[in-house]
């Protein structure tokens, strides 16, 4: 029963702006608090687990800090860009954007990155440059480093090595990259195609680039450095806070007004996320208590395991939750405890992790978890972070985008399933 709200929540996300959009767009956000206050009244009151809530309400408040706080800095930077927007310069557009995901995080990069990207398709952007910058950029770009991806970074702070992500997963990365990367150059290449000899035209006619408001870059530094502080007393946020709040009142307003700045976008992320980390609580704590019993499991249950889960849940806690059944089945707790009498400035996070990291069969499996939390997100809208915000920023300036359900069903089946069965095929089999 607990897991009903999160059900209809996913139902109102995926049916509201199809069956009744003018309804959902006035009343989603009582729609995702409503639901979000039966779960936690029944933590509170029912279950008598008011830390499990508040736990749930600092990882959100981080999710938020850093993706308004990236939202308002990166909106202060606008780039010109040279309208020629041929199939090959967006291939090669989409590739910078995959490895700058790695340096900025797949946040960072999808806010810097979206609005220019917009602009040099502006005289034939239709639904498939938006989905699959987020497919690309928003999400399976992210994967070789700690920064990349949220889940990622959670394994760095478990004990592991900031470039072990990249050495282990860069075969999955040039393949899920260069496969994502030619569907979309045959797309966009019947695009151009169709498109009359004018916009081709405007397309290929020669601007200059330009870069407006570059100092808020030392404000992104900023913000990827708060991302590092592993505190409780809400440090990281404040200084996230900070670095949006002079970003703001010290960038030109004219900037603001070229990148066509509205706070709408962030706000409906907001509202949605209240109801998505709210909801899904009891969904987790069910993964949690669950996962630990898998039998004789092998990578491809894990991969295809924690990637269905990212797919609709945050990535972050479904990562950790089949990092830790891994753990518990493969993990001997006697040499853990033995080793950490012997070394007692490690953790046993750090001991866990070594167990696997010294083990190749074993590592086998993080790789696994990785690559399906980090690929797999890139499956609905809500399945990361940036997707959601991605889509309301292409929405406020008028570029059609899917609906939840059509884009499952018009480009995840026909695209992002291929590729993540490949790299199953390939890697994990």
């Amino acid at each position: 029963m607990l897991l009903a709200p999160f059900c209809l929540l996913l139902a109102a996300i995926a049916l509201g702006p199809l069956w009744f959009s003018d309804w959902w767009g006035r009343h989603y956000p009582k729609v995702a608090c409503g639901l979000t206050i039966v779960v936690v009244a029944y933590y509170f009151l029912g279950l008598h687990q008011p830390a499990r809530v508040w736990d749930t309400a600092h990882e959100y408040l981080s999710f938020i800090a850093l993706v308004g706080s990236l939202f308002v800095v990166s909106g202060g930077i606008h780039i010109t860009v040279k309208g020629e927007a041929t199939p090959h310069v967006n291939v090669v557009f989409l590739l910078v954007g995959a490895i700058i995901a790695n340096v900025l995080g797949t946040t960072g990069a999808s806010m810097l990155l979206i609005r220019p990207w917009l602009r040099m398709n502006k005289y034939r952007v239709a639904a498939h440059h938006v989905v699959f910058f987020i497919f690309i950029v928003s999400n399976v770009g992210g994967c070789l480093t700690p920064v990349g991806d949220p889940p990622l970074f959670l394994g760095y702070l478990m004990g592991v090595p900031f470039w072990w992500t990249a050495r282990r997963c860069l075969p999955m990365w040039f393949t899920g990259v260069g496969l994502l990367l030619f569907m979309f150059f045959v797309v966009d290449n019947r695009n151009f195609m169709r498109a009359s000899k004018i916009i081709r035209d405007k397309e290929t006619a020669h601007e200059t680039w330009r870069f407006d408001g570059l100092f808020n870059l030392f404000f992104l530094a900023v913000i990827l450095y708060a991302t590092t502080i592993n505190n409780q007393n809400f440090v990281r946020e404040a200084l996230m806070a900070a670095a949006a709040f002079l970003s703001w009142f010290t960038t030109n307003k004219n900037v603001h007004e070229s990148n066509h700045f509205q706070w709408t976008p962030v706000k409906e992320v907001a509202i949605l996320f209240i109801g998505i980390f709210g909801t899904m609580i009891p969904a987790l704590d069910w993964l949690q208590a669950n996962a630990a019993r898998l039998q004789d499991p092998n990578p491809a249950l894990f991969y295809f395991g924690s990637g269905t889960l990212s797919s609709v849940l945050d990535n972050s806690p479904t990562y950790l939750c089949f990092l830790k059944a891994a753990i518990g089945r493969f993990v001997d707790p006697v040499a853990v405890a033995r080793i950490q009498a012997a070394h007692l400035s490690l953790t046993t996070d750090q001991i866990q992790v070594s167990f696997f990291l010294a083990n190749v069969k074993l590592s086998a499996y993080l790789v696994a978890i990785s690559i399906g939390s980090v690929f797999f997100g890139a499956n609905t809208y809500i399945g990361n972070g940036p997707n959601f915000m991605v889509k309301a920023i292409a929405d406020h300036q008028n570029v059609h985008t899917p609906s939840f359900l059509d884009y499952i069903w018009r480009f995840t089946l026909p695209y992002m399933l291929p590729m993540v069965l490949l790299v199953w095929w390939f890697f994990f089999r």
